[in-house]
């Protein structure tokens, strides 16, 4: 029997208490942002290291958390993932990130993609690597936390990061895909810019024209999103590449990027 998608409380006053407990034991995923957002990530942590015997691990992460300058859900899940990928490689705990990986829990596996964007002893195609599982996610909130958590190694590293990520672009899910192109947008969102590619947007330029039609409107909206960011600072590099497109490529797919790509041009 197929399973029924759970539809998500518009509010978190509406959030029933039996889902918001289940959330907060990791038994269930979030199902919307409004549930994402509502999680206690500190309750959630005790929770999951019970649940793995590591409870050992709890307060160095707590201490990292309260050493935060600002709390946010997106600060503490780095802080805990981070957090954990400290005490592994203390406590030579070799499983733990796997685990988390595959847990039932979104934030869970969110908490992974840090420990795996954090890893300084991956080289930047061992990080890639690690990190395609979870960019393939069937949950929204562990596939944007995925190109987050890898971006910044991502931006020290382009050149290769291209390489590999133009293999990526004729993966068959569209997800793995998608993060070809979002992991590399100039201005993005929630993340630091990538000069580079502000100035010079065409260093990208064989990953763009790969999904310049793509089926999927998944990635139809990064790539028109990328060349919206690079609109702003490289108007010109846009515009040509949108007439060009439209010569070469006269398909509805490529015609909504285009539309998505000017419109801040056109305001």
């Amino acid at each position: 029997m197929k399973e029924v998608k759970r539809k998500g409380a518009r509010s978190a006053k509406d959030i029933p208490v039996s889902i918001l407990e289940q959330l907060n034991k990791g038994e269930i995923e979030s199902a919307n942002l409004v549930e994402w957002l509502a999680v206690d990530q500190i309750v959630l942590l005790k929770n999951v290291l019970n649940e793995l015997n590591k409870i050992e691990y709890l307060e160095p992460v707590l201490i990292d958390v309260r050493n935060l300058k600002k709390q946010t859900v997106n600060t503490i899940n780095e802080a805990i993932g981070t957090g954990i990928l400290k005490q592994s490689v203390l406590n030579n705990d070799l499983k733990i990130v796997s685990i988390i990986s595959k847990h039932k829990s979104d934030l869970v596996r969110c908490w992974s993609a840090y420990a795996i964007g954090r890893n300084s002893k991956f080289t930047i195609e061992e990080m890639l690597e690690q990190i395609q599982f979870l960019a393939a996610d069937k949950h929204f909130g562990v596939r944007e936390i995925s190109w987050l958590a890898v971006r910044h190694n991502i931006t020290k590293n382009l050149d290769r990061s291209f390489e590999i990520l133009l293999k990526w672009t004729s993966s068959e899910d569209e997800n793995i895909r998608r993060f070809a192109t979002e992991a590399i947008r100039p201005r993005g969102v929630w993340c630091e810019h990538i000069e580079e590619l502000k100035k010079k947007p065409e260093s990208a330029l064989k990953i763009l024209d790969l999904l310049k039609s793509d089926s999927s409107k998944y990635v139809q909206d990064s790539v028109g999103n990328w060349l919206n960011d690079a609109s702003k600072s490289r108007p010109d590099f846009v515009k040509d590449l949108c007439q060009k497109w439209q010569t070469e490529s006269p398909t509805k797919e490529t015609a909504y990027i285009i539309k998505k790509a000017l419109r801040t041009i056109e305001k």
